[in-house]
């Protein structure tokens, strides 16, 4: 249990919460980073064979190039280039140390975790976004074959797959699951997959959903899923399907939890977006900066890599002014 009382405490240990650490390590901050569970975590629980849709340069930061042997870069080059700013700048951070309590007394915040607890004057939670998916609120879906996250496609060679979705998750999963010997299966709220899926994967599916290798149903919601099938609503009436495994790539949300401990304010719109600085990113609690993704609350498609590495300096700068 630690008795000393850090500068910030930096909650979340993905690329952005590495970003701050950098900037507090270059500020003369003595921080510390929490992360639940491995160095990036999400990065980590990614699509084995994902390709990110930026540019390995946009997602450099402190300087250091990041070298893929594509334009885009895919997830082990990802890995592997955290890892290095892990150990180039000897960032202070405690993996597999999950956040289960925070509280304000006096001026400080109080930290208690999985190992321990700390004392700290400032707190940046940059969580992400990726620990929590959106269920789709059905009977069967705590069934043990309906999944809400995707690794690789091997599981489902010679299965019947239901893929529920249509953005870049979904998308991948559905065709890299088809090219192995899955008999794929789509749903689709709208009348095709998204817009926004990449540019170069897109096409790929249509002409997959259009000449009839992979069947989707458009305009359509998963209704229930029972042991061997699902039953779909679709616009002319209910269809039930043979199934052996459901991935509901569905989305993924922040972790209002913590927000709520803290006494963040969140919009009263669907967006449920937290309340702070767009200057410097401190919330409307003092103290208490929000990096990354949390920053959108539901609206997970404003923040990436990209545009957040810099709340980094924005947020380290603030905090060493008030403390100096």
């Amino acid at each position: 249990m630690s008795k000393k009382i850090f500068d910030v405490i930096i909650i979340g240990g993905g690329p952005i919460g590495l970003a701050c650490g950098v900037e507090a390590q270059k500020k003369g901050l003595n921080y510390l980073i929490l992360e639940k569970g491995a160095l990036t975590n999400s990065i980590y629980n990614y699509p084995v064979n994902m390709r990110f849709f930026s540019t390995s340069d946009r997602l450099e930061m402190a300087g250091i190039p990041f070298m893929s042997v594509e334009n885009k870069p895919t997830r082990t080059e990802a890995l592997e280039y955290y890892r290095r700013i892990y150990f180039h700048f000897k960032l202070k951070v405690n993996l597999y140390e999950g956040v289960k309590t925070l509280e304000k007394k006096g001026e400080n915040y109080f930290i208690t975790t999985s190992k321990g607890s700390y004392q700290t004057q400032k707190i940046v939670l940059a969580t992400g976004f990726y620990d929590l998916p959106n269920l789709m609120n059905v009977p069967g879906e705590e069934l043990p074959k309906v999944m809400h996250y995707y690794k690789e496609p091997w599981p489902f060679i010679g299965q019947k797959l239901l893929v529920v979705g249509g953005a870049n998750s979904a998308v991948d999963a559905a065709l890299e699951c088809w090219r192995k010997g899955a008999e794929v299966s789509m749903v689709l709220l709208g009348d095709e997959v998204d817009q926004n899926v990449k540019y170069w994967v897109r096409p790929d599916i249509m002409n997959r959903i259009k000449e009839g290798s992979i069947q989707a149903f458009t305009r359509s919601k998963v209704k229930e899923i029972r042991d061997q099938e699902v039953v779909i609503a679709t616009p002319a009436g209910d269809v039930t399907i043979d199934n052996d495994f459901v991935l509901a790539m569905t989305g993924y949300k922040p972790n209002f939890a913590l927000l709520d401990q803290l006494g963040v304010e969140l919009s009263l719109d669907e967006k449920r977006q937290p309340c702070y600085d767009q200057a410097n990113h401190e919330s409307n609690v003092p103290g208490v900066y929000l990096a990354g993704v949390v920053c959108g609350g539901l609206n997970t498609r404003e923040f990436f890599i990209e545009n957040s590495i810099v709340h980094a300096e924005s947020i380290m700068a603030d905090i060493a002014k008030k403390l100096d």
